[in-house]
């Protein structure tokens, strides 16, 4: 069973970017894999806002993210950039946390205009984590759904998406050097 951990950088409940997180991690459970979801919601504020690289919520993070075969980090574009809470929260993780760790990085934006934040901003951060990105999936709001169980509207969008999780578990299954169940 592959252990995937995915991250919303999203600091609001009920976002397209938490929607479409909650839909993948329903998808790789009915596939088997065992999911741990980190919202940085779930971190205390003061522990983001003061570093405090001791707090046990972070250490469970980083706990979460070493034991993980792969990892899926999603963002709303904020300012063309990832959430500046995504950034608190990479910026207390260990330097090589995710050393040679499969991971998808996914945004969701207003418009097509800002598809290159995550060429030119998720990706980067991720990779100073030494992080193995992978091609990764960009999401306009118009093309979520956040009140049905598939919230991916367009079905081109939901085939690339669905594309990529395919490509995501084969990676991680020969990194982990485990069979993935379809």
């Amino acid at each position: 069973m592959n252990r995937i951990a995915i991250i919303s950088g999203s600091p609001f409940a009920q976002s397209r970017t938490d929607c479409i997180l909650r839909f993948l991690s329903n998808e790789l459970e009915g596939r088997g894999c065992d999911v741990s979801y980190i919202s940085v919601r779930d971190v205390p504020a003061h522990d983001l806002m003061e570093c405090r690289f001791d707090s046990p919520a972070i250490l469970n993070i980083i706990n979460i993210l070493r034991e993980a075969d792969g990892v899926i980090v999603g963002s709303p574009v904020y300012q063309a950039a990832y959430s500046g809470a995504l950034k608190a929260l990479i910026d207390l993780m260990p330097m090589n946390i995710l050393e040679g760790t499969p991971v998808l990085p996914l945004m969701t934006g207003g418009s097509k205009a800002h598809l290159l934040a995550l060429e030119y901003s998720l990706k980067p951060l991720l990779a100073t984590l030494k992080a193995h990105n992978l091609k990764g999936v960009y999401l306009i709001d118009k093309e979520i759904d956040k009140e049905s169980e598939q919230p991916i509207l367009d079905e081109d969008t939901y085939g690339r998406t669905m594309k990529q999780i395919e490509y995501f578990l084969e990676f991680t299954g020969k990194i982990s050097g485990k069979t993935i169940e379809n």
